[in-house]
């Protein structure tokens, strides 16, 4: 799970919101990524510092973008003997950098957080077969 959190151009692949997604930058353990979204009607794009802890951890934090605060964190945590399985947390909090905007986005945008850690397993099934 963690390998296709970190595998941002491949997100318009799997997540219908996602327009267009960009790394920026990568350094060892930290990617600057820009995502396009476009979901009913509504199109906006963001950037995030995001710091890896590999297999383990991912944390977003906000560069630029329509919010005046985005942070999120995908925590991956190892069950079975085996660990080849995990448990994937996924912690989000944002809010909008005016109110019309948020009036407008605000619905479209939770709807795409919702639906976030579905989308994600459904790619991982696709990828590695449903466990």
């Amino acid at each position: 799970m963690f390998d296709l959190v970190v595998d941002v151009p491949a997100y318009p692949q799997f997540l219908p919101w996602c327009q267009r997604a960009e790394v920026l930058s990568q350094e060892p353990g930290v990617v600057t990524a820009r995502l396009h979204l476009a979901y009913a009607g509504v199109r906006h794009a963001f950037t995030t510092r995001n710091t890896q802890v590999a297999g383990q951890s991912v944390g977003m934090s906000l560069v630029d973008g329509p919010f005046s605060h985005l942070e999120g964190v995908w925590r991956f945590l190892p069950i079975g003997p085996d660990g080849k399985a995990c448990k994937v947390e996924f912690e989000l909090s944002y809010a909008f950098a005016s109110r019309p905007l948020e009036l407008v986005v605000s619905p479209v945008f939770d709807r795409i957080a919702n639906t976030f850690v579905d989308a994600f397993v459904a790619r991982a099934e696709q990828v590695h077969g449903k466990r």
